[in-house]
């Protein structure tokens, strides 16, 4: 999904494993690599350091696999990783929902009313108004606001000579004035300057909004910019978190506020305060800037028949023209043409290789998230997203396996024919477990990664019907202390997974606790009855009655498919060890090490208590230490069914 929750660390290791689909034998078979560590790829700050559990699998069977997602772990290709909860810098908290009793959000609703109209032709295809990646721009957007300003001012721009690239230079031209705006805002500290901000980008009104408009005003809407609902959003999250300067925010404070609470920040305060610092604009280009809810918008002074203008109108937000309680209609012309039909096809497949998947894959990397071009590579792709150790289950035709059956599987979306989105899925006993999601970066508008977590959790609903013990749907790590992995809470009523107990916490009970600490045992907060509980320092447990701040906290919805959260870490990780008597009495499992299956070359596959006596080994203790680390990240009941290979 989305979300992220489609995306996870990716790691690789110099000469692992190549992946098995769909063969090899009946039992697992994995090496295990230890605990690392590494940078952090969800804070990457300074000094912050991710400690994971690494196992490299040869084959992994499903019903394994399922058991080993119910005690935290994740795959990524054919490794397979678990955080160490009290010690990694982020901690990653396993998320699922039960599909039946899912509930759409009015944003998840949108979401597929959008797509229905863009497949019935109702809705623009925005494509035709993307700026390209092209280097030539970026250089536009460097130019100094004299010299773009003064070749690209009216009479080329608001008459009917234009052309594409000068509406995008000037679009590039504009958004640079605001990202200078900003720099000016944080230098004279009228925006906390302990803040990355986003960079500006101006779009044209589109041809589906102007059917919106109404006609005759004096001024024409040509251009307008959301910034302002960024930075706002930004800055009421640094409040949360407590780290800012409340004489920079207290600025923003209206008259009649209580200066002993936070302060809310609207967009339209920002874009009001950015909008009085681009004055200069209209002498320059002959437009008229100002904020218009929360946006900043360009207008045309006089009437043109530029193809490039629109009439004059409000950008409202689909949110705040649901919180206000109106409805919009789009307006239609009684002699407009008929809409282009367009056909959606969703095709479940097997994990393998695809050139079309790939270039897809790499065009997303590169656009979406920024990745050097040289490091996208077909092999990394592969190890990430096609290998896997998974053996194939086919379905036996009852209801214990779906008719896909069980494995690992790419989604691919189809429009028109053309590829538009892959969500790599692992599907198991109990749950379709969603990985990954990449998407064509053109086709953006239309919220395609939301989209997909929509359908994986309606397919397992429709498949639950025919195999019941389906019924979940996993929605990969999520981590509270960064807030672009907090949209996968947006599918609710989820559940995380407990990093001690291993027991699912309604999310609506662990978010409190988050909120106060970055790691806790969220099983000591629940009673027998389901009611949360504290416990207080005196060791009393007390009823949980969260803040009001608390409580109020927003989840940042901004990213719909989590990005790819970490980094290939070769060089950088250290094998560190964890005694034993370090772990608290509910981490050591039940079990007996001498019941571990050992895989060693030249000897027959036994347990280690039989390879005691059939073989000397050099440093016994040694061996039997990370035997004991490795029985209580796992479990003792999976300890004892997979084979530990010894190389």
């Amino acid at each position: 999904m989305a979300g992220g929750s489609h995306n996870e660390a990716s790691s690789s290791r110099s000469g692992g494993r190549s992946g098995n689909v769909g063969g090899g034998r009946g039992q697992s078979v994995v090496l295990d690599c230890g605990p690392r560590r590494g940078p952090c790829g969800y804070c990457k700050s300074k000094g912050a350091t991710s400690i994971t559990h690494g196992l490299w699998a040869d084959t992994l069977t499903v019903y394994d696999y399922q058991d080993l997602l119910d005690r935290g772990w994740r795959r990524s290709g054919c490794y397979l990783y678990k955080p160490e909860m009290k010690k990694t810098c982020c901690p990653s908290y396993t998320i699922r929902l039960k599909a039946a009793d899912f509930v759409h959000s009015k944003e998840q609703s949108r979401v597929y009313r959008r797509l229905e109209r863009y497949l019935n032709g109702s809705l623009e295809d925005k494509r035709q108004d993307k700026i390209p990646a092209d280097p030539s721009i970026s250089k536009v957007s460097q130019c100094s606001s004299g010299d773009r300003g003064s070749s690209l001012q009216r009479g080329n721009l608001l008459t009917g000579n234009n052309d594409d690239n000068n509406i995008k230079e000037f679009m590039c031209h504009l958004s640079h004035e605001i990202d200078k705006v900003v720099i000016s805002c944080t230098e004279s500290r009228e925006f906390p300057s302990n803040l990355e901000y986003p960079k500006a980008s101006v779009r044209k009104v589109s041809l589906a909004e102007k059917k919106k408009l109404a006609k005759g005003s004096e001024e024409d809407l040509l251009y307008t910019c959301n910034i302002s609902f960024q930075i706002a959003a930004a800055l009421n999250r640094m409040q949360l978190n407590k780290v800012y300067d409340r004489e920079e925010i207290e600025s923003f404070r209206c008259p009649h506020e209580d200066r002993g609470r936070p302060v809310k920040l609207l967009p339209n305060a920002v874009a009001e305060k950015l909008v009085g610092l681009l004055s200069h604009l209209q002498q320059n280009t002959g437009l008229s800037v100002r904020a218009c809810n929360g946006h900043i918008n360009y207008y045309s002074v006089k009437q043109q028949t530029s193809d490039y203008e629109v009439p004059k109108t409000t950008l409202c937000s689909e949110d705040s023209q649901s919180m206000s309680g109106k409805k919009r209609t789009a307006m239609k012309s009684p002699d407009s043409s008929p809409s282009k039909k367009r056909k959606l096809e969703i095709h479940l497949e097997r994990s393998s290789f695809d050139p079309e998947e790939y270039e897809l894959y790499r065009k997303y990397q590169i656009e979406v998230h920024n990745d050097p071009p040289e490091k996208v590579s077909e092999s990394s792709y592969r190890r990430f997203l096609v290998d896997t150790p998974l053996v194939f289950v086919p379905s036996p035709g009852d209801s214990t396996v779906p008719t896909c059956g069980f494995g690992s599987f790419h989604q691919r979306y189809l429009i028109d024919g053309q590829l538009v989105a892959v969500g790599v899925i692992d599907i198991l006993p109990k749950c379709l477990s969603s990985k990954y999601l990449f998407w064509d970066p053109d086709l953006a508008f239309l919220s395609l990664g939301k989209y997909s977590a929509l359908q994986e959790i309606n397919w397992v609903r429709i498949n639950q019907i025919h195999c019941p013990a389906l019924e979940y749907y996993y929605l990969g790590y999520y981590i509270h202390s960064c807030h672009k992995m907090r949209y996968k809470a947006a599918y609710h009523p989820s559940a995380l997974l407990c990093p001690l107990r291993y027991k699912w916490i309604p999310f609506d009970v662990a978010k409190p606790l988050l909120d106060k600490w970055k790691y806790t045992v969220l099983s000591d907060y629940v009673g027998e009855n389901g009611v949360p509980l504290l416990h207080s320092n005196s060791g009393n447990a007390k009823t949980f009655e969260p803040e009001e701040s608390e409580c109020n906290g927003s989840h940042d919805l901004m990213i719909e498919d989590g990005g790819m959260a970490g980094s290939d870490n070769d060089d950088s990780d250290d094998e560190m060890e964890l005694e034993t008597n370090e772990l608290e009495p509910a981490e050591i499992e039940d079990g007996d090490i001498g019941n571990i299956i050992i895989e060693l070359t030249g000897v027959p596959t036994m347990k280690y208590k039989d390879l005691q006596s059939a073989v000397r080994l050099r440093e016994p203790h040694h061996l039997e230490s990370q035997l004991l680390r490795y029985m209580r990240v796992v479990g003792g009941q999976l300890s004892e069914r997979m084979v530990y290979s010894l190389g």
